[in-house]
């Protein structure tokens, strides 16, 4: 059976689709089929149902978190990603997205960020992953024109609406760490540092 849903770090993390905005070089797709010894590719995509029968199989009170991550961008299947997380508020739960930031690309004329605080999302990670655009198409490889710029867009949006912010970058030598962290700075989000040898989307 597809692996759903997967415990680590004392939070449960949710693998909904394997498809992504960007094609990163560092991404663990390129030499894994998942993490913490699951596999997270997927078969088909599970549908709201099917993630939530998961759930309920779950002590939600548990987990520090429930996480969207996985082998994909979670952010490809917004509408359900939204449906999931009234889900999860209503019974207490904690919610954090891990996204590249492509949303407002994905879905142009619709708010993203505000689309997620109203659903109740506590936490957004953004994968900021380069210091600049050149550095961020090189490492990065996303589907969209902009996306460096519209990514940083978003996150500015998450911490308007309400939401707490992180960004991530990989401890690659074409990034400049030290730019990075003022940049989060700058946009007033928490600052992590992932190790190349260990980065997961």
């Amino acid at each position: 059976m597809d692996t759903i849903a997967y415990e680590a770090h004392g939070n449960l993390y949710l693998n909904i689709t394997n498809r992504c905005s960007a094609n990163c070089i560092f991404c663990i797709k390129n030499y894994s089929d998942g993490v913490y010894g699951y596999n997270l590719k997927l078969k088909k995509e599970p549908d709201v149902g099917e993630v939530i029968g998961e759930l309920g199989k779950r002590r939600l009170p548990d987990y520090t978190e429930v996480v969207f991550t996985g082998l994909g961008e979670p952010t490809v299947r917004f509408d359900e990603l939204l449906e999931i997380t009234r889900w999860l508020k209503s019974r207490g739960s904690a919610v954090r997205l891990d996204t590249i930031g492509h949303a407002k690309l994905l879905y142009p004329g619709r708010a993203p960020a505000r689309e997620l605080s109203a659903a109740g999302m506590d936490v957004v990670s953004v994968s900021l992953n380069a210091h600049d655009e050149t550095t961020y198409n090189q490492l990065c490889r996303p589907k969209f024109r902009n996306s460096y710029n519209s990514m940083l867009g978003f996150a500015g949006d998450v911490v308007t609406e309400g939401m707490k912010l992180r960004l991530t970058v990989v401890d690659l030598p074409a990034v400049d760490i030290g730019k990075c962290r003022e940049i989060a700075r700058g946009l007033r989000g928490e600052f992590k540092v992932r190790s190349y040898a260990t980065a997961s989307p």
